[in-house]
C-alpha cells in the first residue's frame, strides 16, 4: 500500500466522495453503513435509498460517523468510528454487551474498494480512527472483528474487520465470545 494515502473525516463537503465509494448499491445490500446505527427492522425497511438518506441526514446534521481514505484524490476506503453508545447494535448485543464504562469508542464497520483490498488499507484506517477518537476524548477504542478459521472469507463477511488487522494496529484481544468473533481493545 503506497504511503500517499490520505484519510479524512466524513463531513458534508465529502458526501459525494462517500457516495462514489459506496456506489449505487450502498456498499453491500443497500447498507450505507447504517446497519450498526439502526435497529435491525428499521435498517431492513431502509435498505437502499432509505439508509442512504439516513446517513446523509447524520452527516449534514453535523455527525461525523467515520473516516474516508483517499489515494490520489479518489475515495478508496471507509471506517465507521464513533462513541460506543452511538452504535445501536451494541446496546443489546449478546456477544459484546455494554460494560457501563465511559469514554469507549467503537470501530464498527469497514468498506474498501475491491481494487484496494488485501493491501494493508484496513490497518491504516484502524490507526487513523484510533487517533481521531483519541483527539475527541476516547479513553479506549474497541473493535469486533471476525476471526476466519483459515479458510477464505468473502470480503462482505469481513465488514467488521479481521482480527489480524486490528492486532497489527496495536489492539489486543479482550474476549472471544464465539469461535469466529473477538472483542479487541486498545487504550486511546
Amino acid at each position: 500500500m503506497p504511503d500517499a494515502i490520505e484519510i479524512h473525516p466524513l463531513t458534508p463537503d465529502r458526501w459525494r466522495d462517500f457516495t462514489a465509494l459506496f456506489g449505487p448499491r450502498g456498499a453491500c445490500a443497500g447498507c450505507w453503513c447504517m446497519f450498526p446505527r439502526l435497529p435491525r427492522a428499521e435498517w431492513k425497511r431502509g435498505q437502499g435509498v432509505g439508509n442512504r438518506r439516513a446517513m446523509e441526514r447524520l452527516v449534514r446534521g453535523g455527525t461525523v460517523p467515520g473516516l474516508i481514505a483517499y489515494q490520489d484524490g479518489v475515495p478508496i476506503g471507509w471506517v465507521a468510528a464513533s462513541p460506543r453508545e452511538d452504535v445501536v447494535t451494541l446496546r443489546r448485543s449478546r456477544l459484546f454487551p455494554p460494560t457501563g464504562e465511559t469514554g469507549v469508542w467503537s470501530i464498527s464497520c469497514f468498506f474498501v474498494a475491491r481494487a484496494h483490498r488485501g493491501r494493508g488499507l484496513t490497518v491504516k484506517l484502524i490507526r487513523a480512527a484510533t487517533h481521531w477518537a483519541r483527539a475527541r476524548g476516547a479513553r479506549v477504542v474497541e473493535g469486533y472483528p471476525v476471526e476466519p478459521a483459515g479458510d477464505a472469507m468473502p470480503a462482505t463477511f469481513a465488514w467488521t474487520g479481521l482480527g489480524s488487522a486490528f492486532r497489527r494496529a496495536g489492539f489486543r484481544t479482550a474476549g472471544r465470545p464465539s469461535p469466529r468473533r473477538s472483542l479487541v481493545r486498545r487504550r486511546a
